[in-house]
């Protein structure tokens, strides 16, 4: 995993997905409600007693509620737990699409939403497309809609501002066809909404299952945007910082 100086970027080279354990409906559980999650002390001796390490290793801590730090069995991996989450939720979005397979909620009381009356007229003619997105959307007026149903993934972020970012989002392409073709864009602005924000606090099991679905996921080593998702230490670049054995 490591270069020649220690450091490297995103260069792990995870297994193509299959069907992956945790199912679309799954995420938030894996994430929010472990209910028989082991507590911080068993995972400590969990990581200390494990012979076959995975390749981003077992959490430690969660740094400036912006990243995760995992023990590995070459050193010390720091992930950001934001771009990491992102590109997940991207894969997910996407695999479930193609497959038909995307799950949406209804929500139990329908969101009314002012639009400008452009907003709202491209709603309305690209209901067939919010529908395979996971969306359902009706027309309530010149200049409002209603959100009735979202993809399950992303029911537990901001609806609204989901909404107005898609809708932003299919403004700047113009045409149908062009929409068609910049689907994958959309997709990445829905997974971003969809992603563990900075801040926000995560137990030792939620960080392990992240690092897990990391490890199970296509292209897991880089961000929507490009950017890296972790970088991995080994203990030789580590002991240096200290000029430990000089």
């Amino acid at each position: 995993l490591c270069s020649a100086g220690g450091y490297s970027q995103s260069n792990y080279s995870p297994p193509q997905q299959g069907n992956m354990a945790l199912q679309v409906q799954e995420q938030i559980k894996a994430y929010s409600n472990l209910s028989s999650a082991l507590d911080g002390d068993d995972i400590g001796a969990e990581a200390q007693q494990q012979t076959d390490i995975p390749p981003l290793g077992f959490a430690i801590a969660q740094l400036h509620g912006v990243f995760i730090l995992s023990q590995t069995a070459r050193g010390m991996v720091v992930v950001d737990m934001h771009a990491a989450h992102e590109r997940i939720t991207y894969e997910r979005l996407k695999r479930a699409i193609d497959q038909g397979t995307l799950v949406s909620q209804p929500l139990l009381v329908p969101i009314s939403m002012n639009l400008s009356a452009k907003e709202a007229e491209l709603a309305e003619s690209q209901s067939e497309l919010f529908s395979e997105l996971g969306f359902e959307l009706d027309r309530s007026g010149p200049e409002s809609v209603r959100i009735r149903q979202v993809p399950v993934l992303l029911a537990r972020g901001d609806v609204q501002l989901l909404v107005r970012d898609v809708l932003s989002d299919l403004l700047s392409y113009g045409s149908s066809e062009r929409i068609r073709d910049e689907i994958n864009k959309v997709l990445s602005t829905m997974a971003c909404h969809g992603s563990v924000r900075a801040n926000r606090r995560l137990t030792l099991p939620e960080m392990n299952a992240l690092l897990r679905d990391m490890e199970q996921t296509e292209r897991s080593g880089q961000c929507n945007h490009g950017r890296p998702t972790w970088a991995e230490f080994d203990l030789n670049t580590i002991d240096k910082w200290f000029m430990r054995g000089q």
